[in-house]
């Protein structure tokens, strides 16, 4: 049996004598550590740094991964909602049969809709001199209305009597620049007019305007106009015929397994490019950019963590003779780790949760914080000119926010580990030269 005098040289004699494990004790000996005092200065602007740096580095990963992902799920939404999942060509002959292939395809279980398609580049002017170029679709009146960003985003007009009328259904930002309104005529220049002895003309017409549309991404909205199946026929002299069908299935992710089924449902020698794969350079980008700029916001809150560790083995050293009159006293090396790493955990936790309010409150009202800025500096911070889209995306998903505080906080308890285990293996008469 340990004797006083065993304990006085053996400290670890009285190691079953501690307080509780996280007891009110050591979480009020930590909260004191924390706080500042002139002999600790340093260790507090440590503290407050790392603080710091850990609240900025989880706000802008919450940010910028929510913005990315409002990113891709806009694109992803407006280009898959206007264009085809899989598109079917012909091989050999021109689809004359095409409402017969259309009705095949429809039947094929995971297809929402077909859409027999003619369309072809074109010149488009205005009433004064303003030209620009742009992309005429021909599509049936029940397919566009089954296209949600279009029909779903009439601004002026409507689409009804699409298809017996000769009218056209414009984007928005083209009207704009052409400077036409409803019911304006705007003219088209086809360059695979009518044949004649001195070669191809042109093929000049006007049309008037029934219905402006505004998808929301800019190359679309300046870009693309809508007329009947029969007169974009009759405009690229393609009489009875279509260039293509696009299919639009339930779920745009599966189309790779529905193209066998959508390439026998033609029953002629027909060939098939999905969504995918005439897309995958631009959202591999998309994923490429997620991930590298996951990686660089990640290092701020490592160098916030590192900042912790400098502030504890600080600590730690000023902390000499505290720890040597605990350890006297009775404190197991367990409870002098613990008092140090709830000391620096709470560093790590603190700026955690301070960067999850600050990130998720900049999510919900990032188109307000933008236009302030932008009406602060005069400047568009968000042009759709350049970035496609007319307001600023933020997606928040549960699991990668969970995922970055776990990691944050996970992080902030890596590093106090070394220097509360340090803390914890000094006797008494080690912990006096500390100081």
């Amino acid at each position: 049996m340990a004797g006083p005098s065993d304990t006085a040289v053996n400290p670890d004699a009285r190691d079953t004598k501690g307080a509780a494990p996280f007891s009110r004790f050591e979480w009020l000996l930590a909260g004191r550590y924390l706080r500042s005092r002139k002999r600790e200065a340093g260790v507090s602007v440590i503290a407050g740094f790392s603080f710091v740096g850990i609240m900025l580095g989880v706000a802008a990963l919450i940010i910028v991964m929510s913005v990315m992902n409002g990113f891709r799920t806009e694109l992803m939404s407006r280009i898959l909602g206007v264009n085809g999942h899989v598109i079917v060509l012909p091989i050999d002959q021109p689809l004359t049969d095409y409402d017969a292939i259309a009705g095949r395809i429809d039947e094929v279980p995971g297809v929402a809709y077909s859409m027999p398609l003619v369309q072809g580049q074109i010149l488009s002017q205005g009433s004064g001199t303003a030209s620009t170029g742009a992309l005429v679709k021909g599509v049936p009146q029940s397919a566009l209305e089954k296209l949600t960003p279009v029909a779903g985003n009439i601004k002026h007009g409507t689409l009804d009597n699409f298809d017996t009328g000769e009218g056209v259904a414009v984007g928005s930002r083209l009207a704009e620049r052409l400077g036409l309104l409803l019911g304006d005529r705007i003219t088209l220049i086809s360059p695979e007019g009518d044949v004649t002895p001195l070669g191809t003309t042109p093929r000049v017409k006007s049309y008037p305007i029934d219905a402006i549309f505004e998808i929301g991404l800019s190359e679309y909205d300046a870009g693309f106009i809508y007329m009947p199946l029969g007169e974009a026929q009759l405009f690229f002299n393609s009489e009875g015929q279509t260039q293509s069908i696009e299919v639009f299935v339930d779920d745009p992710d599966a189309v790779a397994e529905l193209q066998p089924a959508i390439e026998a449902a033609a029953e002629r020698p027909v060939y098939s490019v999905t969504w995918q794969s005439q897309n995958q350079s631009f959202f591999s980008a998309l994923q490429v950019e997620r991930n590298v700029m996951f990686i660089i916001l990640t290092l701020i809150v490592i160098v916030a963590a590192l900042n912790i560790i400098s502030g504890l083995f600080m600590l730690v050293k000023g902390k000499g003779r505290d720890i040597a009159i605990l350890r006297t006293m009775g404190a197991t090396r367990g409870s002098i780790m613990r008092i140090f790493f709830i000391t620096g955990a709470s560093i790590g936790v603190s700026g955690t949760i301070a960067g999850f309010v600050i990130g998720l409150l900049f999510c919900l009202n990032i188109e307000g914080i933008r236009w302030f800025f932008s009406w602060l500096s005069g400047v568009d911070l968000f042009s759709s000119e350049i970035y496609f889209l007319s307001e600023l995306p933020a997606e928040v998903q549960a699991s990668e926010v969970v995922l970055v505080v776990l990691m944050a906080i996970g992080l902030s308890f890596l590093a106090t580990i070394l220097p509360s285990w340090q803390a914890s293996r000094l006797d008494p008469v080690e912990a006096l030269r500390y100081e």
